[in-house]
């Protein structure tokens, strides 16, 4: 059963990256592909609503092995998986795009771990197959149950291609107690791929967006898709804070806010 869940993932792979290389239509970040995916931040039409930032120099790299999955497990702390957007793929840490900015990536897993969290992440290899990794990331949370953490007490974070992850994770995991936040993902073809393929979203699932985003929207029609399945609750949040899918790079209250209160 597990090897047909990964057959019928791979095959919503294959399609969805033949749709977004079909298009000629601002592209967003690849999502669940798993051959080399588009860059993170393609031009902005002369019509966007986004505004341009001006690269700055980049910040020294900096290390964010303290993030890294614990040697020890105490079964009475909060855990907390981030998956970052495919731009730290792209360029490694720091990355920066003309469009959106410098991705705090560190930034925010500090502020994150502020709330109490013990947070979970990494710098993914350029190119990373999105499947690979989500049962990369389903081995790491099923070691936390087995070392007695209530499923409750962990959180899954994806930021776009990130979020494709989480989607896999949640699918592969069947649990209905565990919490995800998946930011900046949904759009037509990607939803109905998914139904299509019938990938239910299992557990608690909070869904945030930016009203400006030009290339993800709401996941409401997934959402309510998976009711009856194995969602057990679900929400969705939405922004209006007109940097579209910028408000990924950044560690924002607006959406760090609803995601810590979400996983507690």
């Amino acid at each position: 059963m597990f090897f047909k869940t990964i057959y019928r993932l791979s095959a919503i792979i294959i399609l969805f990256a033949a749709s977004v290389a079909g298009s000629n239509s601002v592209q967003r970040e690849a999502t669940l592909s798993s051959t080399p995916a588009i860059s993170e931040t393609p031009p902005i039409s002369p019509t966007s609503s986004i505004q341009t930032v001006t690269p700055r120099p980049l910040s020294p790299a900096r290390d964010v092995s303290d993030y890294a999955f614990p040697e020890s497990i105490d079964p009475a702390k909060q855990y907390m998986f981030y998956l970052h957007g495919k731009i730290i793929e792209d360029q490694g840490i720091p990355a920066i795009s003309p469009d959106f900015g410098e991705y705090e990536y560190d930034a925010i897993l500090e502020k994150l771990s502020g709330y109490g969290f013990v947070v979970i992440s990494e710098q993914r290899p350029k190119d990373t197959v999105s499947g690979a990794y989500a049962r990369k990331v389903t081995e790491r949370v099923t070691a936390l149950l087995n070392a007695g953490v209530p499923a409750k007490n962990i959180t899954v974070v994806g930021a776009s291609k990130g979020t494709g992850i989480a989607i896999l994770v949640s699918h592969l995991l069947e649990n209905k107690e565990i919490y995800f936040v998946i930011m900046a993902i949904c759009d037509p073809v990607t939803v109905e791929q998914l139904r299509q393929d019938q990938t239910y979203l299992y557990g608690n699932m909070l869904s945030i967006y930016d009203s400006s985003d030009e290339w993800a929207g709401s996941c409401q029609e997934l959402l309510s898709f998976s009711e009856g399945k194995g969602i057990s609750r679900y929400d969705e949040v939405i922004l209006n804070i007109g940097t579209g899918h910028g408000i990924l790079y950044k560690p924002l209250d607006e959406w760090l806010i609803p995601s810590v209160g979400w996983a507690r």
